[in-house]
């Protein structure tokens, strides 16, 4: 239940976009600089295992939002589109009483850009209608995603994303300006959404300069040869076209350095809410969220962006503090993103039961927030699973314990004791002493999920969407229009990586590569 506290607790939630945990200090890194986020660490729970439920930004965030695996709610993919018919977590807390205002990036697809919001401060970063629809029919393609980023990392004046995400910070600090003001005894929900550390990795001098170059840690693991790799792994090195490019030893450092630079570039943004917070005199009666929507991978097995079930793709960041809220706890218990509207409902509504309209998949963290969670035993696997650009069959992972079983279909099982493997380079699927246990896992994994249903129903929504796109081209973009050109600005019915390149200052032509 809801610690006691005045009144209902004000909310602000608080997403990065490809952050991997590994990197933060609060989870264990001694050389990024992340005060803020530290110190918010040190006022409340941080759950050391979090998974997303999605390695993929738009159903990641669709899952999160609705506390549903993203097949239930059939977003596929990153130009699936989440029914206006489900109900959200803005829903929830507005059926509680909170207002619901949504700042930067939140990935919608199709007409309904709000999604239970009340408002929305900001346009999207990128598109909202079907341009980036997978197509399973070619197999293991090169996708609109490429080693370009790793290989052009560095530094930059100016960038797409660092216009976006300061757009976001100016909207988002001013929202907390006007709910101290205006907002009287109704409580609210804010979510401010950034697009960083997202590839590609570049970053301002300001940034990049916090860190020694020479001090930059190579992946702890190596690159694995092509005929080493587990299919998925296989799939995504030709997704991404590894195979046209020659990445160096200083390619993978320059990202690296770039991507903490960009970590830190987020972790201001963090800071700048929360003194807002504490300059308003909020901060006592605001529970704080912090998470991201998937990891990166950044270089580990060779491997870079999201997408795969590997820990560094994965796993996210996920902090929650605030009033009644135990301070400088951590929690080892593996939890994911669909736990978090539950949660928040708990905490809005001194846990009152939720109304019965729709089926969740995720369980309230409540019990572990508070100052008697060490008593409190989660019985709950970690369910994610991936339908996305880069594969050819539906694939799916779930978490027990320390034991992570990874299903492709039509391929092997793969199983890890990540207690005795934390690098995930010790298959034990086929160790008999592994046996019972993987194929339990294997059991809970697959109930109630049919692969084959699944990926009949994927294909089908693909072609569908592909004869839309085609024969509409691509209009309307759906983009939601915060003011006046908002339709056009950022990423839409183009490529991100010409968009994002044209933005970058100064301006890097593209590399004498395929794509």
């Amino acid at each position: 239940m809801r610690p006691d506290v005045a009144r209902q607790p004000n909310i602000l939630m608080i997403m990065a976009d490809q952050m991997a945990p590994q990197v933060l200090p609060a989870y264990g890194h001694a050389l990024v600089k992340t005060p803020h986020i530290d110190a918010l660490a040190e006022r409340g729970v941080v759950f050391e295992n979090a998974y997303c439920n999605f390695p993929l930004c738009v159903p990641s965030r669709a899952s999160m939002l609705t506390g549903r695996y993203a097949n239930s709610i059939a977003v596929w993919d990153n130009a699936a589109e989440m029914t206006a018919s489900t109900p959200t977590l803005a829903h929830y807390l507005r059926g509680a009483g909170y207002s619901a205002t949504l700042c930067g990036k939140m990935h919608f697809i199709g007409p309904d850009q709000l999604h239970g919001f009340g408002e929305r401060l900001t346009t999207d970063i990128y598109p909202s209608n079907f341009a980036w629809t997978p197509d399973w029919t070619e197999g293991d393609r090169p996708t609109g995603i490429s080693m370009r980023a790793v290989i052009e990392a560095g530094r930059c004046v100016r960038s797409l994303q660092i216009d976006y995400d300061d757009e976001v910070e100016y909207h988002g600090g001013q929202k907390l300006y006007d709910l101290a003001r205006f907002a009287g005894d109704q409580p609210w929900f804010l979510l401010v959404s950034f697009t960083h550390p997202h590839s590609p990795f570049i970053t301002t001098d300001r940034y990049w300069d916090l860190y020694r170059h020479e001090d930059i840690e190579r992946p702890a693991v190596a690159p694995i040869a092509l005929e080493h790799l587990d299919p998925f792994s296989r799939w995504l090195y030709f997704a991404h076209a590894q195979d046209r490019h020659t990445v160096t030893e200083e390619h993978v450092r320059n990202a690296r350095h770039a991507y903490y630079g960009m970590v830190s570039y987020i972790d201001d943004k963090v800071g700048h809410l929360l003194s807002v917070l504490e300059a308003t005199g909020l901060a006592d009666s605001t529970a704080v969220v912090f998470t991201a929507d998937h990891g990166e991978m950044l270089g580990e097995r060779g491997m870079w962006y999201k997408q795969t079930f590997f820990e560094w793709s994965a796993r996210v960041p996920f902090i929650i503090s605030g009033p009644g809220i135990a301070a400088g706890r951590r929690e080892a218990a593996p939890v994911s993103l669909v736990d978090l509207l539950p949660t928040l409902h708990d905490l809005a509504t001194d846990a009152a039961p939720l109304p019965e309209v729709a089926p969740l998949d995720g369980h309230s963290l409540a019990p572990l927030l508070g100052t008697a969670a060490v008593k409190h035993r989660w019985e709950h696997p970690v369910i994610s699973e991936y339908t996305g650009e880069g594969t050819c069959s539906p694939c799916r992972m779930i978490r027990r314990g320390a034991l992570k079983c990874i299903y492709t279909h039509g391929h092997p099982l793969q199983l890890f004791d990540l207690a005795n493997d934390p690098l995930e380079l010790d298959d034990k699927a086929n160790a008999p002493a592994y046996a019972g246990r993987r194929d339990t896992l294997a059991a809970q994994l697959l109930d109630g999920w049919d692969a084959q249903d699944v990926e009949a129903r994927a294909r089908a929504n693909q072609a569908q969407r592909h004869f839309i796109q085609k024969v509409t081209g691509g209009a309307p973009t759906w983009a939601f229009e915060a003011r006046p050109g908002d339709t056009e600005r950022y990423v839409r019915n183009a490529s991100a990586v010409a968009t994002k390149g044209k933005a970058r200052l100064p301006y890097v032509p593209p590399t004498p590569f395929e794509y």
